[in-house]
């Protein structure tokens, strides 16, 4: 079966739908009777297009940032873990309570 993908991403991969500047601005709108004009259209469009484009970067940092501390926090549990062994002569938890 052959897959379909929407935003460089597999559809119905778990990914939430975004759309992408490039969507925004090739977006074609049907003419209506009284329709609206075209230019503020495109213009609306631009500026939405450059602020998703501005958001998808900010994401991508923080997912990258996000994910250099989550590698941080794990080696220094584990550094804590091997350093901060409990005397072999105490169970855990063997508190007064």
């Amino acid at each position: 079966m052959a897959q379909v993908y929407r935003s460089g991403q597999p559809y119905g991969s778990g990914q939430p739908d975004r759309l992408t500047p490039h969507e925004v601005r090739s977006q074609e709108f049907a003419p209506r009777r009284r329709g609206v004009d075209a230019e503020q259209v495109r213009a609306f469009q631009c500026r939405l297009a450059d602020e998703l484009d501005c958001l998808h970067r900010e994401l991508a940092l923080a997912l990258r940032d996000n994910n250099r501390l989550k590698r941080a926090l794990h080696d220094w549990q584990a550094m804590h873990d091997r350093h901060c062994q409990p005397a072999p002569d105490r169970r855990p938890n063997d508190g007064h309570w």
